[in-house]
């Protein structure tokens, strides 16, 4: 009598485990290949003009088996979606900056290149490593100053004249964040150290990462060094509570003689559109001159567009006038719709011509210069221009953003107020 029977494949594997083992290894090798990031914080060095410009992302994984990746700088998360995994390479589209991060991840290292779509470089190389959330190696000694407060800054670009500008900082111990202001828009978001009498800040919102290395002179002084792809500038800064830009209404006017602004521009379907439809008569009208490659235009429309949902039903109109890359309607058509629906916006959009400031004068005659993309007009139920705002103070710079939604609001509100005149 035999006690037991002899191992055997045939009898043993029946078709089901057979099904079973092979979806099992096909699962594997499927995940294996795929190579996603790993969900949780990173941290990546670009580098640039010989220097090394950390960013720090998160890495989220969706119900839907795909993941998003989000930008951090100071209170700034710039989502990223539409990741791709090919292979052993991941794809991070940026498409607001018509750029993405493509590299090779490996275990717990992430590491490529910043590329632009209409560039031919090979692009911003970049190392990641997962699971690192701080910013800035630092050698732990106690901050010289605190930088805290508003600074007179001069920004000196290799050929070109000073720049004057305000410095906005906030310090917490060693931590450091801020921006700085220029008559065109701020510079967003900046995150880092101060460590002894030297500080560290750095940006990374999709376009060119930014480095500032300064040296803390005294508690109100300061140099530094402003690293990007576009090159070095050198910053000197003294601390001034009463530091101020020139007045932001004043910068862009009409010239003598002229009380309106007149255009006609294709929208996203080619149909021409002008202040003069039947859709803007009679109603208080905001008009920005915007790009979708612009950061601080990309701020303002943040901000336009739920405000346009809350207060379109009062007989308020925006549209946007778009200068893009190139001067083609349907390379402008594709990125500004990609804006549009990024933001969520309701107005009129339409293509106004090349990102040019010079070409843009030319296709708005009535101004004295186009200075600023952004630049802001308001109008009034008569069809007047009644106030222009050059550049955008965004929400990076704190109490002057807050101060600006203020005016804007009470601006719309006087010109609402206001009985048209026949």
């Amino acid at each position: 009598m035999r006690l037991f029977r002899p191992f055997s494949v045939k009898r043993t594997l029946r078709p089901l485990a057979f099904i079973s083992i092979w979806a099992t290894l096909v699962l594997a090798c499927e995940h294996e290949e795929k190579q996603e990031l790993k969900a949780g914080l990173w941290r990546g060095e670009f580098e640039v003009e010989g220097e090394k410009i950390p960013f720090n992302f998160e890495v989220k994984a969706e119900e839907n088996n795909t993941q998003q990746v989000y930008l951090l700088n100071a209170d700034e998360r710039v989502l990223l979606e539409g990741i791709k995994v090919e292979k052993d390479s991941v794809v991070i589209p940026i498409e607001l900056f018509d750029a993405f991060l493509i590299g090779k991840k490996e275990n717990t290292t992430f590491t490529g290149f910043l590329r632009k779509n209409q560039g031919t470089q090979k692009g911003t190389p970049f190392q990641a490593s997962f699971g690192e959330a701080h910013r800035f190696e630092t050698n732990g000694d106690e901050p010289a100053a605190n930088l805290s407060g508003k600074w007179d800054v001069e920004i000196t670009s290799e050929g070109s004249e000073p720049n004057k500008t305000v410095g906005l900082f906030r310090q917490e111990g060693k931590k450091l964040t801020g921006t700085i202001m220029t008559t065109t828009g701020d510079y967003r978001y900046f995150e880092g150290v101060t460590d002894g009498n030297q500080f560290f800040l750095s940006a990374f919102s999709g376009s060119s990462p930014r480095l500032m290395k300064g040296t803390i002179t005294d508690s109100v002084n300061f140099s530094a060094e402003l690293i990007s792809a576009g090159g070095k500038s050198v910053l000197k800064a003294v601390k001034n509570d009463q530091a101020a830009l020139p007045d932001a209404y004043t910068l862009t006017y009409l010239k003598e003689g002229v009380d309106r602004l007149d255009f006609s521009f294709p929208d996203l379907n080619g149909k021409p559109v002008s202040l003069r439809d039947d859709k803007y008569k009679n109603k208080v009208v905001v008009v920005t001159l915007l790009g979708s490659w612009c950061p601080n235009c990309m701020d303002e429309n943040a901000f336009l567009s739920p405000w346009y949902k809350e207060n379109k039903s009062r007989g308020v109109e925006i549209v946007g006038l778009a200068f893009e890359r190139k001067d083609e309607f349907d390379f402008a058509k594709e990125k500004l719709t990609r804006f549009v629906n990024r933001y969520g916006i309701d107005y009129d959009i339409l293509f106004a011509g090349k990102a040019d400031k010079k070409a843009a004068s030319e296709k708005l005659p009535q101004l004295n210069a186009v200075l600023s993309f952004p630049t802001t007009l308001l109008i009034d139920k008569q069809g007047k221009v009644r106030k222009i705002h050059t550049g955008f103070t965004g929400p990076a710079t704190g109490s002057y953003y807050d101060e600006f939604v203020k005016e804007f609001n009470s601006d719309i509100d006087a010109l609402l107020a206001e009985k048209k005149t026949i």
